[in-house]
């Protein structure tokens, strides 16, 4: 089994390599889950909410692999509306213990939630991803996804 670090090199490599160029946003997202749900095949929902352009309090979902998904999140509310609000990367070891958990799908126990910004730094969506295990994510987890993030969204 691969290491952690480099199932995110080989994500980061290929997500970088086949959507260098590419303008059209769900286009990209939809690869970039793509990718990373395979290279990741223990996740159960790996995807984005993207900021809702007519109301910009809520996130709604975007592309993603996995098992359905809340179809929106107000901003401030669970853990993606939390790392919306907050800008900040949430890394959640035990979605039970989380104020305010918005359960889309029953069997998630930890989860990660990135900030999405464009090169003008406008948020412009969150990365989710949910994992049926307590303590799937950790600091290697949050650097690495931030990173990508950031190359891919943030140019």
């Amino acid at each position: 089994m691969k290491e952690k670090t480099e199932s995110y090199a080989e994500a980061t490599q290929q997500i970088i390599a086949i959507t260098q160029g590419e303008q059209n946003l769900i286009a990209v997202m939809a690869t970039f889950s793509c990718i990373l749900a395979t290279e990741f095949p223990g996740n159960i929902w790996t995807g984005f909410y993207i900021v809702d352009k007519e109301n910009p309090n809520e996130l709604v979902v975007g592309p993603y692999q996995g098992t359905i998904g809340c179809l929106r999140i107000l901003m401030g509310k669970g853990v993606c509306g939390t790392a919306a609000h907050t800008g900040v990367t949430q890394v959640v070891s035990d979605v039970h213990e989380f104020p305010g958990h918005i359960a889309c799908d029953s069997r998630s126990a930890s989860e990660i939630v990135v900030p999405v910004y464009n090169a003008e730094r406008r948020l412009i969506a969150v990365l989710d991803i949910d994992n049926p295990r307590i303590g799937a994510f950790d600091k290697t987890d949050k650097i690495a996804l931030e990173s990508l993030v950031e190359q891919v969204f943030g140019k």
